[in-house]
């Protein structure tokens, strides 16, 4: 049965597995997470793709070999992607904001684009919205600040819900809007909060699905499972396990990135 590695800053990623594994159920799962350098917005693109070589190295010392890695950050796949492909022989999919099926399903012709900082002025977002949205007006929205609202409500199950209002009415959306693309993998997890606050007439647009379906593909030839075959529980890794002080029923075990 193939392992699959799915890597992020934070818990952000999570939404990416999820999906992958209603797609791909019958696979072994490692997340890691880069907690120590939490978020990533907030990281140079030297620092990202260093962290990123050294998760390549980390993957090839686990105890069962990785048959792929998802990079789940919007971010790091931005900065880093490339790069990274080129240190290893492990096919690698990366995250990037869902600017074309935004474009495509808009009828009004105006979206907008939220993300970290990193990712919505980066090179490779600009050119998939000059490729992607050239008759569409782009919108392009930061925050961090919602990255540890989604850590909140992940490790604690809850979070103050006035932070987020207040949050989004300094982020300021326009109301002509009616297409947002949630450009940080973090964010999907405050999904239903955020459809609440911008109502039905707003459509909010990650790449999670899409991603396990190229993982799918990826992997067609490595998926079929022998029965009665045992799969390992999902192993959680983090960079600063001991920074994590909420309760949870996840296991973290401890990995450097550090090379």
């Amino acid at each position: 049965m193939p392992h699959i590695l799915v890597f992020d800053s934070g818990v952000g990623g999570t939404s990416v597995l999820e999906h992958i594994k209603l797609l791909v159920p019958t696979a072994e799962y490692s997340y890691v997470m880069d907690n120590a350098l939490l978020p990533y917005g907030l990281q140079s693109e030297q620092t990202i793709q260093a962290r990123l070589a050294c998760l390549v190295k980390r993957a090839n010392q686990l105890s069962v070999p990785v048959d792929l890695i998802v990079i789940a950050c919007n971010t790091a796949s931005t900065h880093a992607l490339a790069t990274t492909r080129e240190l290893t022989d492990i096919p690698i999919v990366g995250v990037v904001p869902a600017i074309k099926p935004a474009v495509l399903s808009s009828q009004k012709k105006h979206i907008a684009l939220l993300a970290t900082p990193a990712t919505s002025s980066n090179a490779y977002t600009q050119s998939l919205i000059r490729e992607y949205a050239k008759d569409c007006q782009v919108d392009l929205h930061q925050s961090t600040k919602l990255v540890s609202l989604a850590e909140q409500l992940y490790w604690q199950g809850s979070f103050d819900v006035g932070q987020l209002h207040d949050e989004l009415a300094l982020i300021d959306i326009s109301e002509k809007v009616d297409r947002i693309v949630l450009g940080c993998t973090h964010f999907p997890i405050l999904k239903a909060q955020l459809s609440q606050y911008y109502g039905h007439s707003v459509e909010l647009i990650d790449s999670g699905a899409a991603i396990a379906k190229r993982v799918k593909f990826l992997l067609s030839n490595k998926l079929e499972v022998l029965e009665g075959t045992n799969k390992k529980p999902l192993q959680f890794y983090a960079t600063a396990p001991d920074n994590l002080v909420f309760n949870s029923q996840i296991e973290l075990q401890a990995m450097s990135l550090n090379c």
